[in-house]
């Protein structure tokens, strides 16, 4: 029997622009009104870190870990290479190796459905990863299972499409449609701004109520 790997055309990176709006926005400020698009909560940053940029998708099952240098290979600079654990095991897909190659390759960052190894060699890499938890059981090159590549995927608790646009920082990691992206960045930034005035306020000891009147007055 043949393994199958199937390997879709990528999308091209995020626009430079919505890169730069999305470069102060808070996955946290969407978090107050958006309620789809969420990786998940035991997804956590190796270290901290923000990034934005484009999705390249991965469905990478059990030990074989080809696919994921398949992913590699195509990364452009800006890529944030989002993989779905679609056994739901425990073995790891990303470590040292991955980060150095993906890293070299210009990619902004990788979240993993699942664990990583070389927590260590990641930080030094400097490559940002989010990961649910670390784990010493790894893939390999030598198991022929097969995997997908740019196709949908279900990472976490969120359905990703190849070239949606991802935002991760250290509160956790959201995804959506690029145009539908730029419109929630702009949204955040205004609530923003607004929150700064209103922490502002609250230093002076005056009641979240007031500030309320007052921005109504």
């Amino acid at each position: 029997m043949t393994t199958s790997y199937q390997v879709m055309e990528r999308h091209p990176p995020l626009h430079p622009d919505l890169v730069e709006r999305l470069s102060s926005i808070e996955t946290a400020t969407i978090g107050h009104v958006e309620h789809l698009g969420f990786i998940g909560n035991s997804i956590l940053p190796v270290f901290p870190a923000r990034v934005s940029g484009v999705a390249v998708t991965v469905a990478a099952p059990g030990r074989d870990g080809a696919i994921i240098y398949m992913a590699i290979d195509q990364l452009l600079p800006g890529d944030i290479l989002l993989i779905s654990r679609v056994d739901g095991d425990d073995i790891a897909c990303v470590g040292g190796g991955v980060a150095t190659a993906a890293k070299a390759k210009g990619a902004a960052g990788i979240v993993i459905d699942g664990p990583c190894t070389d927590v260590e060699e990641i930080a030094r890499v400097g490559l940002p990863v989010w990961c649910r938890g670390v784990s010493a059981r790894t893939t390999n090159r030598q198991f022929s299972v097969g995997g997908s590549l740019n196709v949908p995927i279900a990472c976490g608790r969120a359905a990703v499409l190849p070239g949606y646009a991802v935002l991760a920082d250290n509160e956790g990691v959201f995804v959506a449609e690029p145009f539908r992206m730029a419109d929630i960045a702009d949204a955040a930034r205004a609530r923003q701004a607004r929150s700064l005035a209103v922490r502002s306020h609250l230093a002076k000891g005056k009641s979240i109520f007031d500030f309320r009147q007052e921005t109504m007055s």
